[in-house]
């Protein structure tokens, strides 16, 4: 935890962003009939049955102190998704950065040998030295900035009932868009020092 704590107190660099990625599912919910639109046009009256048409995967990445994030929508969440999440950071979001310290949580699909299953050593290799991967503790994951960005993300834009992908990417698109062009930015303020007094239980008596 402390070692985390202080990643996130390095100053803002772009040759060597600090980002924080995770996954979350969303349910597909299909209407089995269609909703009726109240006088104000902004709220809709829905019937209580619904079709369930399965879950996707929400990947995000979020640059808290340059108000950058990435949102990616897959079928699955699969070891092969997650190294093709990791190749779109190195050679699409952030190709020009000279190394990338990516915070995840202990998800068994997060291990960077996974990338050899996928890749070829060479290009595995390449991809493994161009990230410094920072984990959060066992039961610890709430320390993970992006977190907070996919609850925003969950409220602001994914409470309703969505029937297909097409519909998340497009919702998820819209709202990253629009976050993005805000620069709307996360200021960390729990530190080491707050961790010592807040959860100084979870430290060993001296």
């Amino acid at each position: 935890m402390e070692q985390l704590l202080d990643v996130y107190k390095r100053p803002y660099e772009p040759d060597y962003p600090v980002i924080c990625g995770d996954e979350s599912p969303k349910q597909l919910i299909g209407e089995m009939r269609q909703p009726i639109l109240t006088d104000n046009s902004k709220t809709r009256i829905v019937d209580y049955e619904y079709v369930r048409n399965g879950v996707c995967n929400i990947f995000m990445i979020i640059e808290p102190l340059a108000g950058k994030r990435y949102v990616s929508i897959t079928e699955h969440r699969k070891k092969r998704d997650w190294a093709e999440w990791i190749k779109d950071i190195v050679d699409v979001h952030y190709k020009e950065a000279k190394r990338i310290t990516l915070v995840q949580d202990n998800l068994n699909t997060h291990n960077p040998a996974n990338l050899y299953e996928y890749y070829e050593p060479s290009e595995a290799k390449r991809l493994i030295d161009k990230i410094e991967f920072v984990y959060t503790p066992k039961h610890g994951s709430w320390l993970n900035i992006v977190e907070i960005e996919l609850n925003i993300l969950h409220h602001q834009c994914l409470k309703e009932r969505m029937g297909n992908i097409e519909n998340v990417i497009f919702a998820a698109s819209a709202w990253s868009f629009v976050r993005n062009n805000d620069i709307k930015k996360v200021n960390w303020q729990f530190t080491n020092e707050d961790a010592r007094i807040k959860l100084k239980r979870l430290y060993p008596s001296i």
